[in-house]
């Protein structure tokens, strides 16, 4: 018999399989070689070794950006401002890695710092008009998003833009200031070490400390953390410095890891894609790990799908609003959550 305290695990595998199982439906109406079409969706992206190095590109972005909405969504701050920061953050890395020159170590380094602090300043921005005036996260992240994006975008046609590259993206950076790869064959850079050890210190920082407490205190009930003491306005701006900073660190290693030059004309996704992984994920940060690369698998094996056969890649598209619709239903499967624990019960009588 499965324990309560599995139940979320249970339900989300429910929920993707519900997803995929619409999403393959759907594939064998549209399709004239079904059976290929699925096939080439489940196995392409994991079909050789540049294949799963795209799966793990691709979710490294995803992991920073899960992270930091993840320990804000703990906290409940439906805050989805990680877009805006991500972007902005990138440009700033930009900016050092043209102009700066420093040697090969240090170079990605004080570029990936700078951006993160500035991620973490602007972030705090949203968490101080929250904590003070009560203000709509929702509502000034989303503000913040247009605003960091035009800004960005300004740096970008006025003062970064290459003439002679005939687009619209920044000079090439300097080679001391772009991310090793660590994998032959791929390109998975060093990111992926970073990343791997902020989700593990994220998750020591939940578990292991007095202001991880705090934090989940606070976002089970805000009111009653406060009347047992804990200072809930300076835990909603803590917990808003630590997700910019690591929203602002996605987008420094992701622009220094992935390309040569800074080219993003548009807000690259990444930050709203976080929500989705943080919801999977549940907010656990361990947890994060195993969604980004769920929802980049689906991505590259849509991708492929498209590609190699005769089904548009916006097939992605349903199954993860299927995904987001059960996983915020609070009522899905509750039925049976409630026969378990009034099973757990009757067996501790």
């Amino acid at each position: 018999m499965f324990k309560v305290k599995y139940f979320e695990v249970i339900r989300t595998a429910a929920v993707i399989l519900i997803a995929l199982a619409i999403a393959f439906i759907i594939i064998s109406l549209v399709s004239d070689q079904p059976l290929k079409t699925i096939g080439i969706f489940l196995w392409e992206p994991i079909s050789t070794k540049g294949h799963i190095g795209n799966v793990i590109e691709m979710a490294i972005p995803l992991m920073f950006t899960g992270l930091a909405v993840s320990l804000l969504f703990r906290a409940n701050m439906f805050n989805l401002g990680a877009e805006g920061i991500f972007y902005f953050s990138g440009v700033v890395a930009s900016v050092l890695a043209i102009h700066l020159s420093l040697n090969s170590w240090f170079h990605p380094v004080v570029a990936i710092a700078a951006g993160s602090i500035v991620g973490a300043l602007l972030s705090a921005i949203p968490g101080i008009l929250k904590a003070k005036w009560n203000a709509n996260e929702l509502v000034t992240s989303l503000m913040f998003n247009n605003i960091l994006f035009g800004i960005g975008l300004y740096l970008l046609n006025y003062h970064l833009r290459d003439a002679k590259a005939f687009a619209n993206v920044s000079y090439k950076f300097q080679e001391t200031a772009r991310l090793s790869k660590i994998f032959t064959g791929t390109r998975i850079h060093t990111g992926l070490i970073v990343v791997l050890v902020m989700i593990v210190l994220a998750h020591l920082f939940l578990y292991r400390t007095k202001w991880g407490y705090e934090l989940r205190m606070t976002g089970v009930n805000r009111d009653f953390a406060r009347y047992s003491g804990m200072k809930t306005a300076k835990v909603i701006i803590l917990v808003h410095l630590i997700a910019g900073f690591i929203a602002g660190m996605g987008g420094s290693v992701e622009v220094l890891g992935m390309y040569n030059r800074f080219q993003w004309a548009s807000l690259p996704g990444y930050g709203l894609d976080g929500a989705l992984v943080a919801m999977l994920a549940k907010n656990n940060p361990l947890s994060v790990i195993g969604s980004a690369l769920f929802l980049a698998y689906i991505r590259i094996g849509a991708d492929m799908m498209a590609r190699l056969s005769d089904v548009p890649s916006e097939m992605i598209s349903i199954i993860q609003a299927v995904i987001i619709l059960l996983i915020s239903a609070e009522q899905f499967l509750k039925f049976w959550k409630n026969r378990m624990l009034l099973k757990e019960a009757k067996a501790n009588a």
